[in-house]
């Protein structure tokens, strides 16, 4: 009689059970920094009770709400006392200079977390269950919350962007900053490159944003608006560089290099075309952060993606660009992809 084999014990079913209920993860963060909780602790460790006066609610709320935040790691607790991670510390106290906090706003809006309420049939019809063109639809007001509470966590990226585009550039450059949202881009190729002057391209009231950045940064008087829509606005030109940055993966290659096409023909020979993008490996499985984009892509575009190194190359090429490569980024889950107009 043949003896039956015995389960695997070291597969179990965790993996599943943290998957389905990681919305409560989001919901938890959201409403530690919505009670200001992070600002709280800053000012020192305390306990539930101390910490529900620091934040106008309710003691039980707040122990089981730090509670769940340690058991998850972003909170640490000793002898009933909440205090700060490094995580927590670094980026969701507001009081520090690289606190991401107010990325929420953005992060779980409600257009973006309806898209994923419908998943199941976006996959079935391979487009976004948003109503038209889905995230990028015309004068779409979601641009401006990004604008305003996304730049924590691009900023990291701008200075390092603006030195691989300026590489060996200088003098009165002309800069074209197409989807600039907050504009911190552009205005960080302005700072590094102070005879600069920079267009910056995007919805109106999108652009109220990036004016207020440029004025904080003492550059205002170099950047010049164009409102409207990057596809059909004049460009006008001849520009040095071109900035497209966490735009392309919006679209399908067709309208990429369309759109590469228009960007070509408003450079100067041997200017450069810079792109931000969340780019995979050719296995589209890694890194995690860049392979799992496709997925936002597909809950909130007609037709976007995250794109490989190749198939950017490919529509680079396609357009009239040359001498493409890609420049991964330290400590930041993107790279800048750099063509030269030939």
């Amino acid at each position: 009689m043949a003896t039956q084999a015995l389960p695997d014990t070291s597969v179990t079913p965790a993996l599943v059970f943290e998957t389905l209920t990681a919305y409560q993860r989001t919901a938890a963060l959201r409403a530690a920094i919505e009670i200001d909780l992070f600002r709280a602790i800053g000012e020192g460790p305390g306990d539930a009770e101390s910490l529900a006066r620091r934040c106008s609610a309710s003691p039980r709320g707040v122990r089981i709400l730090c509670d769940y935040l340690a058991a998850n790691g972003l909170l640490a607790k000793e002898n009933g006392a909440y205090r700060h991670t490094p995580v927590s510390s670094l980026f969701l106290d507001p009081r520090s200079p690289a606190s991401i906090a107010s990325t929420v706003r953005f992060l779980s809006d409600p257009m973006l977390k309806e898209s994923f309420n419908h998943l199941t049939e976006t996959v079935r019809s391979g487009r976004t269950s948003l109503p038209g063109a889905g995230s990028v639809a015309a004068e779409n007001p979601v641009w401006v919350e990004f604008a305003e509470s996304m730049a924590p966590m691009v900023a990291p990226a701008a200075g390092p962007l603006a030195a691989i585009v300026l590489d060996g550039m200088s003098g009165p450059l002309r800069v074209l900053d197409v989807a600039a949202g907050h504009g911190l881009f552009g205005i960080e190729v302005a700072k590094q490159s102070p005879q600069s002057r920079v267009a910056a391209l995007d919805w109106a009231p999108v652009l109220e944003v990036a004016k207020r950045n440029a004025q904080r940064a003492g550059v205002a008087d170099r950047l010049e608006m164009l409102p409207g829509s990057a596809f059909e606005v004049d460009f006008g030109g001849p520009y040095d560089i071109v900035l497209l940055t966490n735009f392309l993966h919006h679209f399908d290659p067709p309208t990429c290099v369309g759109l590469l096409r228009k960007v070509r023909a408003a450079m100067k020979p041997g200017g450069r075309a810079a792109a931000l993008e969340f780019v995979p490996n050719e296995d589209r499985i890694s890194p995690p952060i860049p392979a799992s984009f496709s997925l936002t892509m597909l809950a909130t575009t007609v037709s976007g993606d995250a794109y490989t190194f190749s198939q950017l190359e490919a529509m680079y090429r396609e357009a009239g660009f040359e001498r493409i490569g890609a420049h991964p980024l330290q400590g930041v889950p993107q790279t800048v992809v750099v063509g030269h107009a030939a």
